[in-house]
């Protein structure tokens, strides 16, 4: 039980979820040590419901199962950080999130795992799969001819051009590093250790 702190909350730890890939809050929910095991062993995220008093596992009714993908555990010992993968809404008023946020911060993530299953489903007349099955080269030439246009509107005048263009190398950017097999977090990882070098 990974020496969990269950007697502080009197049997139970609070669990906070996140979508995965974008890190946003999807919900709250309480454990106990069954309602943990399960979860570890099974791999769907499972609470143990107050309102019932039973064990409850997300999606049991709707399908709309929270796949784990990493729990940590805080400094105390006594709460959960459960990243997830959601499969469809995850609030019971359709909503992705129980707090309702539908804002666009990180969305990157989630254009990403769209794109990937475009190509992975070989979507027909998807122009993502379309461009993608053109090869690394082709995918790199349109790189670079966003990227052109990109230049053309910053020096110009009007902004939602120049958003609109910048929208379309980012999208297309995307494509090229699943091309590459090369994932948006690694591009990341990059500057953050680029970040932590030039501050030491």
């Amino acid at each position: 039980m990974e020496n969990l702190d269950f007697e502080k909350g009197n049997g139970l730890i609070p669990a906070v979820v996140q979508d995965a890939a974008t890190l946003k809050v999807l919900m709250v929910g309480f454990m106990n040590r069954e309602a943990y095991r399960r979860t570890v062993k099974e791999g769907r995220v499972t609470f143990f419901s107050r309102s019932r008093n039973r064990l409850w596992t997300k999606g049991e009714t709707s399908g709309n199962f929270l796949i784990v993908n990493k729990i940590t555990i805080d400094c105390d010992r006594d709460t959960l950080l459960i990243q997830a993968t959601p499969k469809g809404p995850v609030c019971h008023t359709g909503s992705k999130s129980c707090f309702g946020d539908d804002s666009p911060k990180g969305f990157v993530y989630e254009l990403e795992q769209i794109i990937g299953s475009r190509i992975e489903e070989n979507a027909e007349g998807s122009y993502t799969n379309s461009l993608f099955r053109k090869g690394a080269g082709k995918v790199a030439q349109k790189v670079g001819e966003e990227a052109v246009e990109l230049v053309i509107e910053a020096m110009g005048t009007d902004d939602e051009l120049f958003r609109n263009e910048a929208a379309d190398l980012m999208y297309h950017f995307l494509i090229l590093l699943k091309t590459k097999g090369v994932q948006f977090l690694d591009i990341e990882q990059v500057l953050f250790l680029r970040h932590n070098k030039s501050v030491k």
